[in-house]
């Protein structure tokens, strides 16, 4: 094949490529299903408050911990979202401020103001899936993947768990080929995440290790993310959930990362 039939013919498979995928039928069994776990894990209440604990853990196996409080809002129910992340413990982060402005339409907008520097910087799309604070968990993992970036398929459905296989719709944007989201079908909240390469092995999951019912709302209290290669981990432990405590947008704008709203900082 010559050199210009080679560049057609890659440039056609390109073009069809892309048209199957905007093509793909969404399932809507599948939407449901996550559309009702979406629920149940990242809108219970109006709004939440939690002190939560992480334990870092490498894979020579040192530890270091972090300790912080997780305010939420909904805007929208299911909708848009704001979270305010602020670190108290270690000294070397306290201080430390996360802001998300949860878009279920286009791309969050995230800031993170480092209090040792003084800087105040915006997180582009293209850094979510990046560490969060050193530990294994992503900054798209904390506020949560907007549903709409991929196409989801039901691989089984039991008493059990439901399997849910998504499928980034933007494959360069992620560090994953796809990825299972595995549900209990009674709460509808997430029982393990799993993440796989293009080859299908499987480097990357998050499990729920322990669910609480929460002023009526069943709650992931501890969870734990792995990454299969370093062979680093990262618990993470909710103490203190609240639920409908009366947070307003106050407590969300840019100025909250250097005077972060203290009064609702406190159980």
């Amino acid at each position: 094949m010559t050199p210009v039939l080679k560049t057609l013919a890659l440039a056609l498979f390109a073009a069809l490529t892309t048209s199957s995928a905007l093509a793909r039928e969404v399932d809507p069994r599948a939407e449901a299903i996550v559309a009702r776990a979406q629920q149940a894990a990242r809108y219970a209440g109006d709004d939440g408050r939690t002190l939560a604990r992480m334990l870092i853990t490498d894979g020579r196996g040192q530890q270091q911990q972090r300790v912080f409080t997780i305010l939420r809002r909904d805007i929208e129910d299911g909708g848009d979202q704001d979270f305010l992340v602020v670190f108290s413990r270690p000294a070397d982060v306290r201080g430390t401020a996360f802001l998300v402005n949860k878009k279920t339409a286009r791309d969050d907008d995230r800031w993170l103001y480092l209090p040792a520097l003084d800087l105040e910087k915006r997180i582009s799309a293209g850094d979510k899936r990046t560490s969060f604070v050193g530990s294994d968990f992503f900054y798209e993992d904390i506020s949560g993947r907007n549903p709409a970036l991929d196409w989801h398929s039901i691989v089984s459905e039991g008493e059990r768990e439901i399997v849910i296989r998504c499928d980034p719709k933007e494959p360069d944007s992620v560090e994953f080929a796809y990825s299972h989201a595995v549900i209990d079908p009674k709460t509808f909240l997430p029982i393990r995440a799993e993440y796989y390469n293009a080859d299908g092995e499987l480097f990357r999951k998050i499990e729920t290790l322990e669910t609480a019912v929460v002023q009526g709302h069943p709650t992931v209290v501890r969870s734990q993310v792995t990454d299969l290669r370093s062979g680093s981990s990262t618990l993470m432990e909710m103490r203190s959930p609240q639920y409908d405590i009366g947070l307003d947008e106050s407590a969300f704008g840019t100025a909250a990362l250097r005077n972060p709203p203290q009064q609702w900082l406190r159980p």
